[in-house]
């Protein structure tokens, strides 16, 4: 039950955009930057990612990162800002032009104190000088986001998902503090944390369903990331959508929320005709219009 109250709370609390038929927002989550070392798992995808940020910056997106961008349990700041320089090249034109909401996860969960964002992504050190310099000057990120569409009323929540997932909710210190002194290095040689949802089925399954009573009782369509398994519901289905992750073996996924529409993309490196590698973009599931999703008014 307890995850039953955090997403009402979250909903509650959330940031509101208001979206209309011409809108459009590409939802990421669970990126988990790391140091550019053995066990940062983003580093393979890193070029697919940045391409996919400059399709979308063109196209004129929306950046959401709905949680864990950052690992921030196994690494310090410091570190994954000096080794992702080329992302965040890509993401500041985002935040400077407002077409960037950032929100926490598990993994980055530190980011709901306002001053520890401050002093960590407000400014930075530059590479050459040493100067602490303007960096994500202003970003306040956020736990939740209510998509609201201005003319139906319907309302689409979008949340991490560690919302009411113990070991990653309220214990969170906790498995932090396990994660740096034991699982980071296990990490390095492909172990997971058991408490992790992507390394338990069972525990996966489990948050699943209780974001899909959630969505029967509140009447809200829900998108999360979190257990990292990418889901668009068949028709009249549950509206459980998830967004998946950027760190699988050789792609990443999204949403896309545009043109009155939401599509599942998928973004890898393949040949083209010529054998020449190429990152290319996918659409696994829809568009489906997204009024299709309102319970409310279905």
């Amino acid at each position: 039950m307890k995850t039953m109250q955090r997403l009402t709370e979250a909903y509650r609390d959330a940031r509101v955009e208001l979206i209309d038929d011409t809108s459009r927002y590409v939802i990421m989550s669970d990126c988990h930057r790391g140091d550019g070392s053995k066990s940062d798992e983003f580093l393979k995808n890193k070029n697919t990612y940045t391409a996919a940020m400059d399709y979308y910056w063109k196209n004129g997106f929306t950046y959401v990162e709905a949680g864990d961008g950052d690992e921030l349990w196994e690494h310090d700041f410091a570190h994954i800002i000096r080794a992702n320089r080329a992302v965040w090249e890509q993401l500041m034109p985002f935040h400077r032009a407002g077409r960037m909401i950032r929100m926490w996860g598990n993994h980055d969960i530190v980011l709901k104190e306002p001053a520890y964002v401050r002093e960590h992504l407000w400014t930075a050190k530059s590479r050459t000088t040493g100067e602490h310099k303007p960096f994500f000057n202003g970003l306040e990120p956020v736990e939740a986001v209510v998509f609201r569409h201005r003319e139906t009323g319907q309302d689409v929540l979008l949340v991490h998902g560690h919302q009411g997932d113990f070991p990653n909710d309220q214990a969170w210190r906790f498995s932090r503090f396990m994660m740096r002194a034991f699982w980071r290095y296990a990490h390095a040689f492909g172990f997971h944390s058991p408490t992790s949802p992507v390394a338990n089925a069972d525990k996966r399954h489990k948050v699943e369903r209780n974001y899909r009573k959630w969505i029967r009782q509140s009447g809200v369509a829900l998108i999360c990331g979190h257990t990292h398994r990418e889901r668009f519901p068949r028709p009249n289905d549950t509206p459980y959508f998830n967004s998946g992750s950027c760190i699988y073996p050789s792609h990443i996924t999204a949403l896309e929320i545009a043109d009155g529409t939401i599509a599942l993309v998928r973004w890898r490196v393949d040949p083209n005709e010529d054998a020449i590698l190429q990152v290319t973009r996918r659409v696994m599931a829809g568009p489906e219009p997204l009024s299709s999703f309102d319970l409310r008014h279905s």
